[in-house]
Parts: structure tokens; sequence; C-alpha cells
């Protein structure tokens, strides 16, 4: 199938309309499951091994419901982050997410694990981005000053050499794991930064937000290579393919788009609903077919993945 035409063969698979009782902030993904998090007080686990992807675990975690959910590359640990200021660390055990740890670490807004889960990075909202040690006591190792602008997203790249993170300023800021410092310095987005995201190489850095803009850096140098317009409203979130060759971004305008890096265009546009897709997440491949998961203020969650016969 020419890769032209394979995205727009995807269509919704399986939709689950009372997912949760409130707006889906957020949607982590492991190699077996996808969480999702609101502003209820709990997570929900659906396998993705399933074809019908169903509810499978249930995670009482978070009094006053919980905007960020992430997991490490491994899928053995996740970490939960609530509006009431509490962290709820995760551990996958024969199939079954228990909770390890409740720490409280001030004014951490989003968060993200290395890849082997030893270590979490959270910007904050007054300017910091800070690194912790997990294993044993909760210890601070790292603390990068941003000029004190709110951080709204980060992310670590696919080798642990470098963090990203985005601001309500609209500064993006990439700094080295190893020394601390930043390589370089690159040219920050218009309005404030909802979402980064690294390609799986590494190569790139994805950036978007209340600009309606997708900005592409190459990480190597941070020169801008690449501006990607379609949306008309914030763009809300952003997730490579596995391959890097595709983008997929979520928008306040409740569209779904799939970019081609190779073209730097719009490959497929599906409009779920008006409300806002607060985030987007490819999903493991089943044989040689992919697909993705959507969440938001719709409460649902949709899984789209490639048609077949087309």
């Amino acid at each position: 199938m020419n890769k032209s035409v394979l995205y727009p063969t995807i269509c919704p698979f399986t939709k689950f309309p009372t997912a949760h009782l409130s707006d889906i902030f957020s949607l982590a993904v492991t190699d077996k499951q996808i969480l999702s998090a609101s502003g209820s007080n709990a997570l929900q686990a659906h396998s993705t091994t399933d074809a019908e992807f169903p509810l499978v675990q249930i995670l009482e975690a978070h009094r006053v419901g919980c905007h960020h959910v992430v997991t490490n590359e491994r899928g053995t640990r996740s970490v939960s982050v609530g509006f009431g200021g509490e962290i709820v660390i995760w551990a996958f055990q024969d199939g079954t997410w228990l909770k390890t740890k409740v720490v409280t670490l001030k004014d951490v807004w989003a968060v993200v694990l290395s890849a082997d889960g030893q270590y979490l990075a959270g910007t904050t909202q007054d300017g910091h981005i800070k690194v912790w040690d997990l294993d044993g006591n909760i210890e601070e190792i790292r603390d990068h000053e941003t000029k004190g602008s709110f951080g709204t997203c980060i992310d670590l790249s696919p080798d642990g050499r470098l963090i990203a993170s985005g601001h309500e300023s609209g500064s993006v800021y990439i700094f080295s794991t190893e020394t601390g410092r930043m390589p370089f310095s690159v040219s920050g987005l218009v309005k404030p930064v909802r979402t980064v995201t690294f390609s799986p190489g590494g190569k790139f850095l994805a950036a978007a937000g209340d600009s309606k803009v997708i900005v592409l850096y190459d990480t190597s140098s941070g020169e801008q290579v690449a501006s990607l317009t379609g949306h008309s409203a914030w763009i809300l979130s952003l997730s490579w393919s596995s391959t890097g060759e595709y983008l997929l971004s979520g928008s306040f305008d409740g569209k779904v788009k799939v970019w081609s890096i190779d073209t730097r265009s719009c490959v497929a546009t599906h409009s779920e609903s008006e409300k806002a897709i607060w985030s987007v997440k490819w999903l493991p491949k089943i044989g040689k077919s992919e697909g993705f998961a959507t969440a938001g203020a719709s409460r649902s969650i949709s899984f789209y993945r490639e048609a077949t016969g087309g």
C-alpha cells in the first residue's frame, strides 16, 4: 500500500463513550496496555493486545483527579500526577499495576520517565526542570532554571541524553542530562507551548501549542527545519509513530491530524467532535497494522486501526 494513502484508511475501531466521568487529560502506552488519566480520582488501564481493547484495571489514585500519567519504555513503571500535588509511583507486576509510593514534589506539573524507569523529570510552575532518582528514597539530582516561566510540557530523548521543555512564555529549552547545560538555544513559539516530543531516533524535536503551528527542530543544531500548519485552534498533544515517519497531533478544535515527516504535509484528518482532544498516542503495532488512540473533553477514548482491504 502506498504510504501517501496509508493513514486516510485508518478508521475508528473501538470507542468507549463513557470511559471517565470527566475530561481525559493524559494517555500513556506500554507494549500491552494504555493508561488514561482524568479529573476523576481513578486511572484506567485498557488492554492493547486484545482487539476489543477491554478495560482490565481501575487504579484508585488521586482524590481530586490526575493531569498527567507516564510510563517507562519497558512498561514496568508508571507515574501519575494529581491536581492535589501528590505523585503516585506504580509498578507493573504479574499483569497488574501496584501502587508502590506516594510522594509530594512541590509544584510539579508535566513529567516524563527515563527508559529504564529509574529517573523522573518534571516541570514546575515556578520555571524549573527537576530530575529525581526514584530508586530507594526519592532523591533530587538535577535542577535546571528556565527563567521563571511555568513549564507546561516535557520530554526525554530516546537515548536519555537530552531533556526538552515547553513553557507558558512560548520558550523551548533543551538541556544535556550529562552536563546540565543547554547545548544550544532554540527559537520559541509566539504563544504558550503545550507539547514537546522527541522523534524515536532523536533526530527531531516537535513542539506546538497556542500558535496552532507544529515546529520541528534538528536536535544536533537546534535549527528550526519545518513548520506544519493546519489546525484551527491550540495544539494540545503530539505523538510520533514507531518509525518516526509520521507525527500525530490533537487539538482544541476536536481534530486529529497525521503528518508525513518526509513530505512535511498532513496526510489524514479525523474530526472526532467539537470538543478538545487533550491527548493522542500511537499504539503498539499488531503485526503490520498501526493505529493510535485519542481522548479528551468528550470523556471517551477512541481507538483507530488501519483499515484492511484498502
